[in-house]
C-alpha cells in the first residue's frame, strides 16, 4: 500500500512513519514539502504520489497560540483538513485524521466515549473538531482518531514528560495542577494502533489512548518515580495558579469504547506505556 504522511516530522510522525514503513511504501512530508493550507499544493502532491492512504498529522498544536492566532488555527487545522479530505475524495484515497480528546467540554466526571457529543471550548479544539466535520462530509472511507495526552520523541521530547524530567534534574521545585484529567498516550503505541486499525477496513471515528485516567499531578509523580527522582519536591496546585489564554477542559480523558466493542482495543495501561518509554527511549538515549 502506498501511504502519504503529512506532518511527518512531528512527535507522532516520528513513530508513525517507521511503523508503517515496515509493511508499506511511505512518502513522508512536512511543511517544507507540503503546506496543507494550500489546496493546489495538496491536490498536486496527492495526484503525483497516488496514495492508497493519507495519514493527516499536520496541525498547529500550540493550544494557547491557536487561541491568540484564531485565523491561523482554522486555516491550518480546519481548512487544511478539508483540503486533504477533498484531495483524497478526488483521487480515491482513504484518510486518517488525527484529532483530540479536547473536543469535549470536560463537564463529565468520567472519560468520554465516541458516543458523547463534542462541545469544544478553545479555538484549537473548535478548529480540530471542524476538521473532523469536513472529513466526514467529504469522504466515505476515513478514520478519525482522537488521541489523548501524547508523549514520545525520546531525546527531542520537549512536551510534558520531557519538561518534568528536565526540571527534576535541575533540582527545581515543581508545581503541577491536580484538577485537570486526561489519558496519557505513547506515540509508539498510537502508531501501532493506527496501523492495526486501518488494516481492518472498519471506517469511522475512534478514541485511541493508553488505558486509564490521571491528573497532571499524578502523571508528574509517576514520571518522577520512573526516573528515580521520587525525592523531588512536587506540589499539587489548582489550575487557577497558572492562568492561560486558552481554556483547558477539566476532563480530557477518553475511553476507547468503539475499539472495545469491536474487540480491537490493543492499547495497554498508560503506566506501563510510560515506563516503557522512559526506560527504553528517554533515558536510554540521554
Amino acid at each position: 500500500m502506498q501511504v502519504l504522511v503529512t506532518g511527518a516530522k512531528g512527535m507522532l510522525g516520528g513513530d508513525l512513519c517507521p511503523v508503517f514503513a515496515k509493511k508499506h511504501q511511505v512518502v513522508a512530508t512536512d511543511l517544507q514539502e507540503l503546506d496543507v493550507r494550500d489546496p493546489r499544493a495538496v491536490f498536486a502532491i496527492i495526484e503525483e504520489n497516488k496514495p492508497d492512504l493519507v495519514l493527516h498529522l499536520a496541525a498547529l498544536t500550540n493550544v494557547d497560540g491557536c487561541q491568540e492566532m484564531k485565523d491561523e488555527a482554522y486555516l491550518t487545522n480546519a481548512i487544511g483538513a478539508k483540503n486533504v479530505a477533498l484531495a483524497c475524495a478526488r483521487y480515491a484515497a482513504c484518510m486518517v485524521y488525527l484529532s483530540t480528546g479536547s473536543v469535549f467540554d470536560g463537564a463529565k466526571n468520567e472519560p468520554y466515549t465516541e458516543f458523547d457529543t463534542p462541545h469544544p471550548s478553545s479555538e484549537y479544539s473548535k478548529a480540530k473538531y471542524q476538521g473532523e466535520l469536513f472529513v466526514r462530509d467529504s469522504l466515505r472511507e476515513y478514520y478519525i482518531v482522537r488521541a489523548g495526552w501524547m508523549f514520545g520523541g525520546g531525546v527531542r521530547d520537549k512536551k510534558f514528560v520531557g519538561k518534568i524530567v528536565s526540571l527534576a534534574k535541575q533540582g527545581r521545585k515543581l508545581q503541577v495542577v491536580d484538577d485537570k484529567f486526561g489519558s496519557p498516550t505513547y506515540t509508539n503505541d498510537l502508531a501501532q494502533g493506527i496501523l492495526k486499525l486501518v488494516e481492518t477496513g472498519w471506517y469511522g471515528t475512534y478514541h485511541m489512548a493508553n488505558l486509564g485516567c490521571c491528573s497532571r499531578f499524578e502523571y508528574a509523580q509517576k514520571v518522577l518515580n520512573l526516573v528515580d527522582r521520587s525525592n523531588c519536591s512536587v506540589e499539587p496546585v489548582s489550575s487557577e495558579a497558572f492562568p492561560l489564554p486558552a481554556h483547558r477542559p477539566r476532563m480530557e480523558a477518553i475511553r476507547n469504547y468503539m475499539l472495545q466493542l469491536l474487540g480491537l482495543n490493543w492499547m495497554r495501561p498508560w503506566e506501563e506505556a510510560l515506563s516503557d518509554y522512559i526506560k527504553n527511549r528517554l533515558l536510554a538515549n540521554r
